[in-house]
């Protein structure tokens, strides 16, 4: 038998240098990520970074996760979602797009609104094809190119962020196959009328093109965007999109990894697919609780936010830019010119008076602005708006 010693000789360590794939070696980490470790190297910041609701799981939700646990539904579920919790969102389909079974759409639970993303990139996207998406992006919406071997195409929004359907027809092309849509909008807030999806919804149809509609904020939307009370949503005008939407940010369990998605049935059926050999199901004990989550009213926390919105836009009125969120907890603020200076710079000076945004080339091609959430304590939300007016006056 060979010594130790000898082996030692004769192998080499692993090196990422030959063994990391190319698609992995692509992908940057996250900048958010890095501002999460340069805030925790910070004493008690005023942390305006995270997209993550400041408010408890509220109380009726925990129960029924507690009960699905205590009852024992903590194994595998079905690959599409628990059969009594598939009732539930088909209920909630019904009553808020209209769509049915019968109508030839399907449905399934995912791991968070990310899983169901991936997933429909995985059944559709092949090298060379192009799938569309907004500038400023969330920040999986050009992975999901890389991850696919497909190429992501950004469709620049900018200065108000809405992606009409005027903007989005001049990065289209014939290799086009998917276009996601997303209002309200992550990092902006931004929310569109329905006018303007309905153009999106015509566009997408005449080009035989998929459009996804991430509607993960579709239930933090504010009083002066809702139209008949609620968010506007591509589902209600056509079946073939596919509505991606999770209970994470309504309710503020984002780490149970909750989603659920509902399109054509072909296409549900090729996700699930995948699913079984990837995520097999979204969290069992969690699904139980989806019927608890959808039946809760969320509408006083909902205008809370919306007050806080209000402090954000008169914190900056008069000093620099903001495109005013109808939705979400973002606010993507533009670093006055006169500044002479990138978001990083706006952002690192920030840091430096212990407060912490995320840069906008984190979301963009650009780094003209940086993104600020209110999913913060009011008292710190004051305190952070203070100190960033602060610094974008002259002198």
């Amino acid at each position: 038998m060979a010594s130790t010693s000898s082996i030692e000789g004769v192998n080499e360590r692993l090196s990422a240098a030959h063994l990391v794939s190319a698609r992995s070696s692509s992908i940057d980490a996250s900048g958010i990520r890095k501002i999460f470790e340069l805030g925790a190297k910070l004493r008690d910041p005023i942390n305006l970074s995270i997209g993550q609701p400041d408010f408890p799981v509220p109380l009726e939700i925990k129960k029924a996760a507690i009960h699905a646990i205590e009852s024992d539904h903590n194994g595998y579920s079905l690959t599409m979602g628990a059969p009594a919790v598939q009732e539930v969102v088909w209920n909630h389909l019904s009553k808020d797009v209209g769509w049915t079974r019968a109508m030839g759409q399907g449905a399934m639970l995912t791991s968070g609104t990310s899983g169901a993303l991936v997933l429909a990139a995985l059944a559709l996207l092949e090298a060379g094809d192009e799938v569309v998406f907004p500038d400023p992006y969330f920040i999986l919406y050009p992975q999901l190119g890389r991850l696919t071997g497909a190429v992501g195409v950004a469709c620049d929004t900018y200065p108000d962020f809405r992606m009409t359907a005027v903007r989005l027809e001049k990065v289209m092309t014939p290799r086009t196959k998917m276009v996601i849509l997303v209002s309200p909008s992550n990092p902006c807030g931004v929310v569109l009328s329905s006018k303007e999806i309905a153009e999106v919804v015509e566009l997408c149809r005449a080009r035989k093109v998929l459009l996804i509609s991430d509607e993960i904020y579709d239930e933090f939307t504010f009083s002066d965007a809702r139209e008949d009370g609620r968010c506007p949503s591509a589902a209600r005008m056509s079946r073939d999109v596919l509505l991606v939407r999770g209970l994470g940010k309504t309710y503020g369990c984002t780490g149970w990894r909750m989603g659920y998605c509902a399109g054509p049935e072909w296409l549900i059926q090729e996700m699930a697919k995948l699913q079984q050999y990837s995520y097999v199901c979204a969290p069992t004990p969690f699904q139980h609780a989806t019927a608890a989550a959808l039946a809760t009213d969320m509408s006083g926390i909902v205008d809370g936010y919306e007050r806080r919105r209000d402090l954000v836009l008169e914190a900056f009125k008069g000093v620099t830019e903001v495109a005013r969120p109808g939705g979400a907890f973002y606010a993507f603020v533009k670093v006055p010119e006169q500044l002479n200076e990138t978001a990083k710079d706006f952002v690192s000076r920030a840091v430096d008076r212990n407060v912490l945004v995320i840069p906008g080339s984190v979301f963009s091609a650009r780094d003209t602005h940086f993104r600020l959430s209110f999913a913060a304590p009011e008292q710190k939300l004051r305190a952070g708006l203070s100190i960033l007016r602060e610094m974008m006056q002259p002198g």
